[in-house]
């Protein structure tokens, strides 16, 4: 179990996909207008990246090396088409409003970089865990920033009027470069909170997700 909580602590703080290993910046940018976009997009990845890793965990000793990028993609995708359904037939309005970006989360770098790194190569249960610490770890990183742009950008919160009426809504960051202006002012903030940490003598670990700089990454993309 301590092993399990360890991959929770990973993916929600030390390897946040969002703000540490800079991964699945498409979605990150293009649906965080507002919160509960932000929310639906990461608990919808964190739903795939769940199953996804329980099922490629389940299948490591039969999934062959010369085919396992292959059988993640099919794996991915199929648990992929089941949300999308799901989210047409019940949540219609979070569905028109994440758009395509439902049918990408096949190629998310987080995804496929699990799979291939942790979930191949670990039991089930961990590997569960991992999706689960992860997913909400993008899911954070997602609501946070849908958050303060929706807060800047409109005056609200999950659609509820949180500012004054004399507020004047800062029309960029419900923009697209607003969502580059708020991404590095809370990666900036995280660097800021660590490296007050560091000066204290408390250990701050940011290591990569496959254990290597991310920079340097031809596993799963993330150095692209």
């Amino acid at each position: 179990m301590n092993k399990c909580l360890e991959r929770l602590f990973n993916g929600l703080i030390k390897e946040n996909p969002t703000f540490v290993l800079m991964l699945g910046m498409c979605p990150t940018l293009a649906v965080t207008t507002s919160a509960i976009n932000g929310l639906g997009m990461g608990l919808t990845t964190t739903v795939v990246l769940v199953m996804s890793n329980m099922l490629i965990s389940m299948l490591r000793k039969i999934i062959p090396d010369s085919v396992r990028m292959p059988a993640f993609i099919v794996v991915v995708a199929s648990f992929v088409t089941m949300v999308q359904f799901l989210l047409e037939g019940f949540i219609p309005s979070l569905y028109d409003s994440l758009g395509l970006y439902i049918p990408l989360i096949v190629v998310n770098c987080i995804i496929l970089g699990r799979a291939e790194s942790y979930a191949s190569k670990n039991p089930v249960l961990p590997s569960i865990f991992d999706g689960i610490g992860m997913g909400l770890g993008f899911t954070v990183g997602l609501t946070s920033i849908g958050i303060v742009r929706e807060i800047l950008g409109a005056g609200q919160a999950f659609g509820k009027q949180i500012m004054p009426a004399s507020f004047e809504p800062i029309t960029i960051f419900i923009l697209a470069p607003g969502a580059f202006f708020v991404l590095a002012g809370l990666t900036a903030i995280q660097n800021k909170v660590k490296l007050e940490a560091a000066k204290k003598g408390k250990k701050v670990e940011t290591k990569a997700g496959c254990g290597e700089g991310c920079g340097n990454c031809t596993n799963c993309g993330g150095g692209k």
